[in-house]
């Protein structure tokens, strides 16, 4: 068995398993920090693949970014973890029946994908293989021209998921603050600055109001 047969297993083992603490973490602090083990154990993946460009995006934009902000949201909010837990074995049927039938169509892809020589065969002359060009610039050109439409799937799946999470987290108000642009556009900065002369050793008044210049003296 070669050094790289031996990396690869080392992070696809690394990476099922702290997937699995992702979901079976019972603190979602220590659920981010096994999401961020998951994702570099992928990004050496990558490197195994030659794929240098994902693994960095993959360490830079998803763990020093999206995972980070993650982890600040979550200690930021006041969760009760007490709370979170009861009722959880009600759910475990429905989370049963959800796994096994992923389980069941994962295994489905698998058994009827195909040979995979000749898949592997055949990608050889893709854009993705060629020697003559870069990385990067091997991903933009499938990713942007064969895979267009997928991209742009992605894209507004995103934009509906934003759009939900705002909808769902929406608190209304009785006497909503609401911005009028004509007002903003026609603010000045004497209406917002109020200029004030102290006396040395007088004490400031907080009471001036602003637009107009008052000696504090």
């Amino acid at each position: 068995m070669t050094l790289t047969s031996l990396a690869f297993y080392f992070f696809a083992i690394m990476s099922v398993a702290s997937a699995f603490m992702v979901i079976a973490s019972r603190n979602p602090v220590y659920s981010i920090f096994f999401l961020i083990l998951t994702f570099v154990q992928a990004a050496g993946l990558f490197i195994l693949l030659e794929a240098e460009f994902l693994a960095l995006l993959l360490v830079v934009v998803y763990v020093g970014a999206v995972a980070v902000l993650f982890l600040f949201v979550v200690m930021m909010l006041d969760i009760d973890f007490s709370t979170m837990r009861e009722g959880v074995l009600q759910y475990l049927p429905i989370g049963a029946l959800v796994g096994l039938i992923l389980l069941f169509e994962l295994i489905f892809i698998f058994a009827t994908s195909g040979d995979w020589a000749s898949i592997t065969e055949g990608a050889k002359g893709s854009v993705a293989l060629r020697s003559d060009i870069t990385n990067t610039e091997a991903i933009g050109r499938v990713l942007y021209t064969d895979y267009i439409y997928y991209f742009q799937l992605a894209g507004v799946i995103l934009l509906v998921a934003m759009i939900g999470a705002i909808v769902l987290t929406l608190v209304p108000y009785d006497n909503p603050r609401r911005q009028n642009i004509a007002v903003q556009n026609a603010r000045r900065p004497q209406d917002s600055v109020g200029l004030a002369t102290i006396k040395s050793g007088a004490p400031m008044r907080l009471d001036t109001p602003p637009n107009k210049e008052e000696d504090a003296s």
